[in-house]
C-alpha cells in the first residue's frame, strides 16, 4: 500500500461577495509511496497549497477519498488524531508559537500528544536544534530569530513528533532570497535520510535535484507528471512548456 492514496478527490471553494465559485481541485489521482520525494509545482492558485492542506483535513474535500498509512482520513476522529500524529507539516509563515521560546514550540507537542516526559521532550528537541544548526536558539523567542531561522524552528517542531510523512507548502515563499538555502539544505538533509516528502515549491532547482517525482498542477488539475529530468527537459504538454518557460 502506497503510504498517502489520493483517489477522485475534488475540492470548490464556493463564491463569496464578487468572487466567485473556484474548483481548486479536480479529479486528483495520487500516491505517495513510503521514502518518496515528491516536488509539486505550478502557477499560483493552482492547487498546490490546497492538496497538501487536504493531507491532514485542514481543507475538507467535497469527494474522493485520502488514505494515509492505510487509514481513511475521513474514517472518524480517531483516525483523524492518528493519521495528524504520523504527519508533519510546515508552513509558509512559519507558525511558531509567539508567546514560547524555542525550546517549549519544539517540546509542547510532544508532551501533549507524544505523551513524553519532560526529559525526553528536551532531549528530543535539543538533538532537533543541532540537527537544524540552531542550538544556540533554545531561549529565544521567534521574534528574535531570522525568517530562515523561524522555518528551520518550524522543521524542527515538525520533526520532533517523529512523523512518517512531512508535507512542505511552500517552505521558502516568505524568506529573503538569502535565508532560502538554509532551508532547502535542512530538507535536503531530511531526503538523504530517507523522510518520505511532498513539497509545494517554486524551488525548481531544488525538485531537480532532490525529488523523484514532480507533479505540475494547473487549474486544479494534475497536468502532467514524472521524474524531473522527464519534466524538466521533455514536457510533454503545451501548458507545462509555457510555464517552465517562465520561471527556468
Amino acid at each position: 500500500m502506497p503510504l498517502i492514496e489520493v483517489k477522485g478527490v475534488y475540492k470548490t471553494f464556493p463564491a463569496r461577495g464578487d468572487a466567485p465559485a473556484v474548483e481548486a481541485l479536480c479529479d486528483i489521482e495520487l500516491a505517495v509511496e513510503e521514502r518518496e520525494v515528491i516536488v509539486v509545482i505550478g502557477p499560483s492558485g493552482s492547487g498546490k497549497s490546497t492538496l497538501l492542506r487536504t493531507l491532514n483535513r485542514l481543507e475538507e474535500i467535497d469527494s474522493g477519498s485520502i488514505m494515509i498509512d492505510n487509514l481513511d482520513l475521513y474514517g472518524g476522529r480517531r483516525n483523524l488524531d492518528a493519521i495528524r500524529a504520523e504527519v508533519g507539516m510546515v508552513f509558509q509563515r512559519f507558525h511558531l508559537f509567539a508567546h514560547l521560546n524555542v525550546l517549549d514550540n519544539l517540546t509542547m507537542a510532544q508532551r501533549v500528544v507524544r505523551k513524553r516526559g519532560e526529559t525526553a521532550s528536551i532531549e528530543k528537541a535539543r538533538a532537533l536544534l543541532a540537527k537544524v544548526g540552531l542550538s544556540d536558539k533554545a531561549a529565544s523567542f521567534p521574534h528574535q530569530l531570522s525568517g530562515g531561522q523561524q522555518q528551520r524552528v518550524a522543521i524542527a517542531r515538525a520533526l520532533a513528533m517523529d512523523p512518517k510523512i512531512m508535507l512542505f507548502d511552500e517552505p521558502t515563499s516568505a524568506l529573503d532570497p538569502e535565508m532560502v538555502g538554509e532551508v532547502l539544505e535542512v530538507m535536503r538533509a531530511l531526503a538523504g535520510e530517507g523522510m518520505t516528502m511532498l513539497c509545494a515549491t517554486h524551488e525548481m532547482g531544488f525538485a531537480r535535484e532532490v525529488c523523484e517525482r514532480v507533479v505540475f498542477m494547473d487549474h486544479g488539475r494534475i497536468v502532467e507528471t514524472g521524474p524531473p529530468s522527464e519534466l524538466f527537459d521533455n514536457p510533454k504538454t503545451e501548458r507545462l512548456q509555457d510555464f517552465l518557460s517562465k520561471v527556468l
